[in-house]
């Protein structure tokens, strides 16, 4: 029967399961213990990230933006917030071109929310964090929870009191979790990510404490529930859509994207590809960290962000870009080879990697530059996944389908979104869905329409055969008039008719004319005879 790489004591995925000696590893730790904290007494400083820091020199002197830019920034993501779903159905290379300048960081939470579809995962299910949140838990996964609290970000003002409303968030989210995918559990790297999420989340549960009678009493409660369960759905939808499988009891998953990653690294840098082949460095030593973190315990922050950024737009392949990135420029050249003899140097190299080329202002342009894309991706897990299965078998762990980015979250899950439709320009009153009609209305309709159109075509007949009726009258009282005036004339014998219409103008004339008229007359009469005689 083949075995699993994850099997035994010497398997690498042992040492990311949350026991107390991996915990106590300094390696493993984000930025130190409570121990450090203590010169933070009089009076603490944080930047501009929350993070504390014992003076101002100590602080970031990084490049910032214009506060113009930056509010022109904040209007076009609020633009795009407010019509997420035609934005991501039409424009979404404008959204990843957003993404790529970096996020506005008062909408940083927020537009991570959309990105991923958490919000819509928890519109859908608005009570199901509430619920988990009221269980007991399973207690050997609190256990571990509550040792790696105060390991996660211990600088930083949110987490810097042991037990504080931060820590105490943070173990709300990781056991809710647990009870929400028992099979999986609790997996030490999902501490860090979780603790990401809980900084960012938008403070929205303000305005559900200000409509409340007893707000300042219950306003600490309230905001702690909502920001715990924004960042929960976060964290489902990273470890179900962006990283499936990574957080398993095997670690398959991770150990597959390991192979991939090698693979990958060939194309893009064959010097660094042939010296760890050479010194035979399986990619689980050394990429563990990175992308079960998400390099949230290996870069600056301000890189951390830009990085998560761009990570919840486009997906993993960014994960992937970062990690070829820091081993083709730490690795990359025989110069830097000189100093990476042997294993143990090598090593030593990865973990300490020089500071310039994790900078946001290096770092980001090569990650943009570098073409590196999903199907790349897919393609070389199609491979190593083959290869897997010829020398261990077929696959333990039964994750759901990885995602690549905001687009693809959005298409798989067409009913978290509204159907785009046109903006219609003859408003409807409320009330017309109940202003439809029936079938049988419909067909009532019908009928008393072709009713009412046979009653006027009679109505047209009778109209017409009324007005045939009238003409006949008409005719026949006018041949009556002419057979009238036909008799009397031949009463009167041989009347001439033309000589009528003068006579009524005789009157008028002078006596000069009258007698020109009477000859005309006496001259006509004696034609008319000589007319009829012939």
């Amino acid at each position: 029967m083949a075995r699993s790489p994850g099997e035994g004591s010497g398997s690498p995925s042992a040492s990311l399961r949350g026991t107390r000696e991996t915990l106590s590893d300094p390696e493993l730790e984000s930025l130190g213990s409570d121990s450090e904290i203590n010169g933070f007494t009089a009076e603490r400083r944080t930047d501009k990230y929350g993070f504390l820091i014992k003076t101002e020199e100590n602080g970031d002197r990084e490049k910032e933006l214009s506060v113009e830019v930056l509010r022109q920034r904040e209007a076009k993501w609020l633009d795009m917030l407010l019509n997420w779903d035609k934005w991501m159905a039409k424009r979404h290379k404008k959204i990843k071109l957003r993404c790529q300048k970096g996020i506005p960081p008062a909408l940083r939470g927020r537009a991570w929310q959309y990105l991923s579809g958490s919000r819509v995962k928890m519109d859908q299910s608005p009570n199901k964090f509430t619920e988990l949140d009221s269980m007991a838990g399973d207690p050997k996964w609190l256990d571990i929870i509550e040792r790696d609290l105060h390991r996660q970000f211990p600088f930083h003002e949110m987490f810097v009191a042991r037990g504080g409303h931060g820590q105490q968030d943070l173990f709300r989210v990781l056991k809710a979790y647990t009870l929400y995918r028992p099979d999986e559990g609790y997996c030490q790297a999902q501490a860090p990510i979780a603790a990401v999420l809980l900084m960012h989340m938008p403070a929205e549960a303000s305005r559900v404490a200000r409509s409340t009678t007893y707000c300042t009493l219950i306003f600490s409660g309230l905001h702690a529930c909502f920001l715990s369960q924004q960042a929960f759905w976060c964290l489902v939808q990273i470890c179900e859509k962006y990283l499936p499988g990574y957080y398993s009891e095997k670690l398959e998953a991770i150990q597959l994207d390991g192979r991939i990653l090698f693979s990958l690294l060939r194309k893009v840098s064959p010097v660094a590809y042939k010296h760890l082949s050479k010194q035979k460095i399986d990619p689980i030593l050394y990429m563990t960290e990175w992308f079960m973190c998400a390099f949230s315990r290996t870069l600056p922050w301000s890189s951390v962000l830009r990085v998560w950024d761009m990570f919840f737009c486009e997906g993993v392949k960014i994960v992937f870009r970062v990690a070829l990135i820091l081993l083709k420029y730490s690795l990359g050249s025989s110069e830097k080879l000189k100093s990476c003899q042997g294993q143990y140097e090598t090593m030593e190299k990865l973990r300490a990697i020089d500071p310039k080329y994790m900078l946001e202002g290096f770092l980001i342009p090569e990650i943009v530059e570098l073409t590196v894309t999903e199907r790349d991706v897919e393609r070389e897990h199609l491979i190593q996944l083959k290869k897997w299965k010829e020398e261990y078998g077929e696959l333990q762990c039964k994750s759901p389908t990885r995602l690549h980015g905001a687009k693809a979250i959005s298409d798989a899950d067409p009913a978290g979104h509204k159907p785009l439709v046109h903006s219609p320009s003859i408003i409807l009153p409320s009330n017309f869905g109940s202003l439809k009609k029936t079938k049988v209305q419909k067909q009532e309709a019908k009928e008393q329409e072709k009713q009412r159109a046979k009653e006027v075509r009679e109505r047209e007949k009778i109209e017409k055969e009324k007005k045939k009726l009238e003409k006949k009258k008409s005719r026949g009282k006018s041949d009556q008039t002419n057979g009238a005036m036909k008799e009397e004339n031949g009463g009167e014998g041989t009347r001439d008719h033309r000589q009528e219409p003068v006579q009524p103008l005789l009157a008028k004339v002078t006596q000069k004319d009258s007698l020109n008229v009477h000859q005309s007359s006496e001259s006509l009469c004696s034609k008319e005879s000589e007319d009829t005689y012939l």
